[in-house]
């Protein structure tokens, strides 16, 4: 059996994940002596993009990191930029806000539950050969989507790459009847988000849990999502200011994007897992009252359950959509004026997979002289191959095809944006 006990398990393109990269997982007599995954999908050098450039032009430039969270980086750009220029925005451009990025939820979340992970749990190579079997689950997770997509249309002025942010809030606002047009597909939505979470309950998960220790943002009356305070574990929360203070990045050999970890050392997660740990309390009530039906508990610590927590999640932003849809007033204004001066300012909001940071140094007339983008990928990756080390070795007599698949499987549990992770600014020009 000894040779069971030695596998290279190698995937050289990782499918059903955004962006391109590689696992390679080598164990040798039993114990899994390297694990890494290897991102390779080019740089991007956003950071350097954004250098010389205005600071009201921040937010349409990094939305183009990504074009399933396109909301994400615009918003933590107008946070950080407004807490350079010391602005805030008025209450009602705060909810607009926080419609737009349920928006983005909705349809990341669905994207995700029903197109590249659900394949995962039910057998099938892709959501295409799913759909022979499952024509009505790929349909509903269709029409969930759609319902995201639409507020992104209607409040971000395209679904894809929205155009109406700007720092200080939106260039136009949309009409009361405009958005009343989004609340009966949102209704619809959440219900069928609530199937989602009774459903996706009923999958069989591996028995794998980890002791991971959860960041994110959290928010005293609110499931963050547009801003909070970075809470680190359940003891110590601190001011998105202090994100540098407390996470470091580093250079791997084998992946173009940055590993992050805390200052001391230790490796920690991002995204639904951590966001339900740290701020459950918080959710929507027909959110909470799923999630106790589903079993999750106070806290899910099995990583594969994570699909369980993001349907939770899509359903918490489906009834938080329609809630603020049902409210909304009209901005008197659709922005506030924010007059650039010399200044740094942090900005981080709650991505679909995570919590995402943004540091920019201006000057007096608003040039951007410094700029800095951690994601949510490049701060799971450490915990991501903490978790196939972890899952690998105990499984080590399972057949290579099978060991290989349920590593894939890992991977997806974060929804990994790859492309989001790989625009670091290491860029170095000698001249000889």
């Amino acid at each position: 059996m000894t040779h069971a006990r030695n596998h290279t398990l190698r995937v050289g393109a990782l499918a059903r994940v955004e962006g391109e990269g590689a696992m390679l997982v080598r164990a040798r007599g039993g114990r899994v002596e390297r694990v890494e995954l290897q991102i390779y999908e080019p740089p991007r050098f956003f950071e350097a993009f954004l250098r010389g450039r205005g600071f009201t032009e921040a937010p349409d430039i990094t939305a183009r990191i990504c074009g399933i969270c396109p909301v994400a980086y615009q918003m933590s750009a107008c946070n950080a930029m407004e807490d350079a220029c010391g602005v805030a925005v008025s209450p009602q451009i705060r909810d607009l806000r926080r419609l737009l990025y349920c928006g983005e939820w909705i349809e990341s979340h669905a994207l995700h539950i029903f197109l590249l992970h659900a394949p995962d749990f039910l057998g099938y190579p892709s959501a295409i050969a799913m759909a022979a079997d499952h024509r009505d689950l790929i349909e509903m997770g269709l029409r969930i989507k759609k319902a995201g997509n639409e507020i992104l249309r209607t409040v971000g002025g395209r679904s894809i790459h929205p155009i109406n942010v700007r720092v200080g809030g939106f260039y136009r606002a949309p009409t009361r009847h405009e958005i009343g047009l989004l609340a009966e597909p949102l209704r619809r939505a959440r219900d069928e988000a609530l199937t989602t979470v009774r459903w996706t309950a009923g999958l069989e998960f591996p028995d794998f849990e980890q002791d991971y220790l959860f960041v994110g943002l959290r928010h005293p009356t609110e499931y963050a999502v547009v801003d909070g305070r970075l809470a680190i574990g359940d003891d110590l929360e601190v001011d998105v200011s202090a994100f540098d203070e407390h996470i470091v990045e580093e250079q791997v050999q084998h992946s173009n994007a940055l590993h992050a970890r805390l200052r001391d050392g230790r490796r920690f997660m991002v995204g639904p897992l951590a966001r339900y740990a740290l701020s459950r309390d918080k959710l929507a009530p027909i959110a909470r009252e799923a999630a106790s039906e589903a079993g999750l508990g106070r806290v899910c610590r099995n990583p594969f359950r994570s699909i369980v927590v993001r349907a939770v999640e899509l359903l918490h932003a489906c009834d938080e959509a329609t809630r603020l849809i049902e409210g909304y007033e009209e901005p008197e204004r659709p922005a506030v004026e924010v007059p650039p001066r010399t200044g740094t300012g942090h900005g981080a909001t709650e991505a679909p997979r995570g919590t995402l940071y943004h540091r920019y140094a201006i000057a007096a007339d608003g040039e951007i002289t410094e700029a800095r983008i951690v994601p949510p990928t490049s701060q799971n990756q450490s915990q991501i191959e903490d978790d196939l080390r972890a899952f690998v070795e105990p499984r080590l007599d399972l057949s290579h095809d099978e060991l290989t698949h349920s590593c894939e499987q890992a991977i997806r549990n974060y929804d990994p944006c790859i492309s989001c992770a790989t625009h670091f600014l290491d860029l170095r020009v000698e001249n000889l």
